[in-house]
């Protein structure tokens, strides 16, 4: 029997011995830690203070830079396109981008100019025109321009930086 509780004594006391280890382990772990994100904290803060690179780019205001946001058409163009030898039906979504909220809000004031002005511009187009790359990239620039021009007449500001075809089907 004596054998018996010194086995049980030794083997509690390894379990004793092995949670003290375990402990003192975690205990180092966690200074170590603690220790590595104080001094990233430090040197991090200490580096974009010190780097006249950083604080160039955090004094640059957002709207200076201006977002590039994008207003989508309410609804696609469909036209007919009258061909050499059939017509062809022209399905065409848009998105309108544009720099800053005050261009975005200006570009949804005046939706109805712009849809007036871009169903002009794809309704003159040619069916061998937009059966190319090329053609539809020129048809792209020509509505840009035509937008353009449009709301500058009315807003005294270009506000439209680009004109995107998100989907475009030719039938």
């Amino acid at each position: 029997m004596a054998d018996d509780s010194l086995k049980v004594d030794v083997s509690a006391g390894s379990t004793k011995g092995r949670l003290r280890w375990a402990l003192v382990a975690g205990g180092g772990v966690l200074l170590l830690l603690a220790g590595v994100f104080a001094m990233v904290s430090l040197l991090g803060g200490n580096d974009e203070a010190g780097d006249p690179n950083t604080a160039a780019v955090q004094s640059t205001p957002e709207l200076e830079k201006g977002n590039a946001l994008y207003v989508p058409m309410p609804r696609p163009f469909l036209f007919n396109l009258p061909g050499p030898d059939r017509t062809f039906l022209v399905q065409i979504k848009v998105q309108l981008q544009v720099r800053g909220t005050d261009a975005q809000s200006a570009a949804r004031k005046h939706i109805p100019l712009i849809e007036d002005t871009l169903l002009t511009t794809f309704s003159a187009a040619e069916v061998d025109q937009l059966k190319s790359k090329e053609g539809k990239e020129e048809l792209r620039t020509q509505a840009l321009l035509n937008v353009q021009n449009a709301l500058q007449s009315i807003t005294g500001q270009t506000q439209i930086e680009r004109v995107l075809f998100t989907g475009f089907v030719m039938q």
